[in-house]
């Protein structure tokens, strides 16, 4: 998705520089952060008197939170930052680097608009010594190699980003205390997922609660459906040939997976209010659901964010709680998560840059904002104790138990299809038509 970023009208700018010790949210040398890996890096760099800049999508609250991460580092080098956003930084980022004026680091959630900077030769390779650390550090390392790598004005592909900030959309909601009630377990594969779907609709109950409604954006809950069935019926490299169209749209693959989603929502007995609702059911109500009482349903798939639109007063995980979207136990695909984030990159390559991208590698660069709020990380060297809350926590081990990450598909696709014709498509698709004649429409709408 497809969630947009709360952002208000003015571009906001944060400059300091040699922060002191009071300035840090967390004391050095206090608490369960690697604090060794902030003395190492402290030693390392001495940059006292050079400037970085960093453009990012980061407003608002999330703001406060990049900048008590980056207060570190400038403790540590010296270095001033200057950290801004805007309202429409996709745009602003495409106008500063074509005139001539980038940031020296920008860090942006679009692998596609990244793809495009990099081919017209605005970014910096990040070498094969971080390409490497990057396989080796983050769990499900090749995928997020696979993640940062584009390829270059010559054509050659290479790392140009590094992610950072990860959030994870392979999740199923639902109430602790109904599923106690009624004595249901969390399955841990696909095979129980369904399993437990026909026990639920067997006493009485309905499984689901699924919405597809988003005013203009109607349809996108259901593409992540779809992008997570690919992960969990074919192979990782399968899925990269579909989101760039090297796998048509209308392929067998493809149209199974529109139809694993539709078992589940094509079927009356399976959704609240029946299949019919689905597309008519805004994606903020859907989950309320769970909270009835009698419950609506019993499970719903949504990614991380969907906590926000559950009644005022809802504690998780205690009221609600979450488990990973299970993959089938019969194709050996492992544990395959579906997701987004952000990435790092390099728009002007100066020492404080490339000594920025180095400060990502450290596992304090993560804790510190891991131990707040919003914050995931694959980085296995850091700590996971540390997350701010039990949610984070479970989230962040989700995240360290994959076998594959891949980023939501729907955000790598052209816009006329991942934010368009997929969309639209979908509700088709739940509206009654064959995920045949939905792929096939689809297929014919990709730019040629």
């Amino acid at each position: 998705m497809k969630t947009k970023l709360a952002v208000s009208a003015a571009a906001l700018a944060f400059a300091a520089g040699g922060a002191f010790a009071q300035d840090l949210k967390f004391p050095v040398g206090e608490g369960g952060f690697n604090w060794d890996s902030y003395k190492a890096f402290d030693e390392t760099y001495n940059l006292g008197g050079q400037t970085l800049t960093i453009f990012g999508p980061w407003r608002g609250e999330d703001q406060v939170l990049v900048e008590s991460m980056l207060a570190y580092y400038i403790a540590a080098t010296g270095v001033t930052v200057k950290y801004s956003s805007s309202e429409n930084y996709e745009q602003q980022i495409v106008i500063d680097t074509e005139a001539g004026s980038p940031p020296d680091i920008a860090i942006l959630p679009q692998p596609g608009l990244i793809a495009d900077l990099v081919k017209k030769g605005f970014v910096t390779p990040l070498g094969d010594d971080t390409t490497a650390w990057l396989a080796e550090n983050y769990a499900a390392g090749e995928s997020w190699v696979g993640l940062g790598s584009y390829a270059g004005p010559d054509g050659a592909t290479a790392l140009y980003a590094l992610p950072y900030k990860i959030d994870v959309k392979s999740l199923v909601w639902y109430s602790p205390e109904n599923f106690e009630d009624a004595g249901y377990e969390v399955p841990q594969t696909m095979e129980e997922l369904k399993a437990l779907t026909d026990q639920i609709v067997a006493d009485g109950g309905t499984p689901w609660c699924i919405g597809l409604g988003s005013g203009g954006a109607t349809g996108w809950p259901a593409t992540d459906w779809v992008e997570d069935m690919m992960l969990r019926t074919q192979s990782p490299e399968t899925y990269d040939k579909w989101t760039t169209n090297e796998l048509a749209f209308n392929s067998p693959e493809v149209v199974a997976a529109i139809d694993e989603f539709g078992y589940f929502a094509r079927n009356d007995a399976y959704v609240a209010g029946g299949a019919a609702a689905v597309a008519s059911t805004d994606f903020r109500d859907s989950p309320k659901g769970l909270f009835s009482s009698p419950p609506q349903c019993y499970m719903h798939r949504q990614a991380s964010f969907i906590p926000s639109f559950f009644p005022e007063g809802t504690q998780v995980p205690q009221d609600a709680d979450f488990f990973y979207f299970p993959a089938y136990a019969s194709k050996d695909l492992g544990k395959p998560v579906l997701g987004a984030g952000t990435l790092a990159f390099i728009t002007k390559d100066t020492e404080a840059s490339r000594a920025f991208i180095e400060w990502l590698k450290t596992p304090i660069a993560h804790e510190v904002w891991m131990a707040q709020s919003g914050f995931l990380t694959p980085l296995k060297s850091a700590n996971a104790e540390l997350y701010g809350n039990a949610a984070l926590k479970k989230m962040g081990e989700i995240l360290l138990n994959s076998t594959t990450f891949r980023f939501d598909g729907s955000d790598l696709m052209p816009g006329a299809v991942g934010a368009g014709t997929f969309w639209t498509g979908m509700v088709d698709y739940t509206g009654g038509k064959s995920a045949q004649e939905v792929a096939d429409a689809i297929q014919a709408s990709w730019p040629k």
